[in-house]
């Protein structure tokens, strides 16, 4: 495996894609982030976290289960029970890879079954290409041209030994 990007060029990435996602808001007023399970969830953290020692304030997080909604859910897929807060708020989802856009798809059918958002973002630390729908990121970390028989692999402290974006 090929590290893309190692720690610090992780914590690079979401400091810039913070203040990106600050000034085109115009601060934090109204907005949540929700983060798609497993590792997007963790990067929503690190972004929360940003955002309060920038700004001096906390906004709300969602960690977001979206197996329910893919189009390749299984019938024993059940509706999770949590509830989200999203009426008229601005939304930003976040992800690790955005490959062909069906996770980021089922995550918004999911933010519209709570309620009607009032705009969602999409905020990815590595957008790879290959989409099959047109879904597109506001922020992107990096972007990694790559084969489709390629994988790309992030890791992150959260979830397992060490940050590190690989290519393999």
């Amino acid at each position: 495996m090929k590290e893309i990007l190692d720690q610090a060029g992780i914590r690079r990435s979401l400091v810039r894609i913070t203040h990106e996602i600050l000034e085109r808001n115009k601060g934090i007023d109204n907005i949540v982030l929700v983060g798609i399970e497993t590792r997007g969830a963790s990067i929503a953290k690190r972004l929360q976290e940003n955002i309060t020692l920038f700004e001096g304030k906390t906004i709300p997080y969602i960690s977001l289960n979206v197996s329910y909604w893919r189009d390749d859910a299984k019938a024993s897929d059940k509706l999770p029970y949590e509830t989200m807060d999203v009426q008229d708020k601005k939304i930003i989802l976040v992800d690790d890879v955005l490959f062909k856009g069906r996770t980021v798809r089922a995550a918004m059918d999911a933010i519209m079954y709570y309620g009607r958002a009032k705009e969602i973002q999409l905020a990815v630390l590595v957008d790879r290409g290959h989409r099959e729908l047109p879904i597109r990121a506001d922020y992107i970390g990096k972007n990694i041209p790559s084969a489709l028989n390629e994988n790309i692999r992030v890791h992150l402290l959260e979830n397992d030994t060490e940050d590190g974006v690989y290519i393999k």
